[in-house]
């Protein structure tokens, strides 16, 4: 007999394909690459907040799912697919890695888990983190909570010092601002996020140094700082 949420996990595929668009599809060819695969320490972080007015779990996930880009701060664009968050779907993501930065990161995301009451996000090669993201809602003594957790490690050893170097608090503080944002859109008007980070493994995981090759940041420098030379080129191509 086959479990009841068979359906809610996305089949094994060998590699990405995504329905969705973006300035720029980092992800079609690439594999999958959870914590398991990543160079740095893993870190399990846990965000949830209280919500007012009675909602249903499902009712959140439903408003979640529907609005998922809007919760998030602008410092990263979401490009959702054509069936939206469902299992097997990959959507594209285009992060600032600081802002007013002149480098921004191209990569995305792939959903393996999705039901009425929680979804989870795994990353491909390449992007910062080697991650897994699980969005749910659940009742706690009569009071429903959202919740974000994250299992994850940065990608390489680029990606290592720059979580060192703030890419932690940064990330830390972008899964508060959305579940604020989130909160506030169901009518909580002083929301007040629990955050717990724990880290899980201290070691890190030197045979995954060869990550480097995917790297989103790597791509991305690399793509900006060739971009006038290849401007320059199109010019050159088109007046001939």
């Amino acid at each position: 007999m086959e479990p009841k949420d068979t359906g809610a996990w996305a089949h094994p595929v060998s590699s990405l394909a995504t329905t969705a668009v973006g300035p720029d599809d980092a992800v079609t060819g690439r594999r999958v690459a959870g914590p398991v695969h990543g160079f740095g320490q893993m870190w399990q972080k846990t965000f949830r907040v209280p919500l007012d007015g009675g909602l249903s779990p499902r009712d959140v996930i439903a408003t979640w799912k529907e609005r998922f880009p809007t919760f998030w701060p602008t410092s990263v664009k979401f490009y959702a697919p054509l069936a939206g968050i469902a299992p097997g779907e990959v959507a594209l993501l285009e992060i600032s890695p600081l802002p007013g930065a002149p480098v921004r990161l191209s990569t995305g995301v792939m959903v393996i888990y999705a039901d009425d009451e929680s979804f989870t996000f795994m990353t491909p090669e390449g992007h910062t983190l080697s991650a897994w993201i699980t969005f749910s809602a659940f009742d706690e003594r009569g009071v429903t909570l959202a919740q974000v957790q994250v299992l994850e490690r940065p990608s390489d050893p680029l990606d290592d010092l720059a979580y060192k170097l703030g890419g932690s608090r940064m990330q830390t503080r972008f899964w508060e601002q959305t579940l604020i944002a989130l909160a506030r859109h169901l009518g909580t008007s002083e929301p007040r996020v629990e955050t717990t980070v724990v880290c899980v493994d201290r070691q890190r995981q030197w045979h995954y140094v060869r990550n480097l090759r995917h790297s989103a940041t790597l791509h991305s420098v690399l793509r900006t700082a060739t971009a006038p030379g290849r401007w320059v080129a199109s010019r050159v191509h088109g007046g001939g």
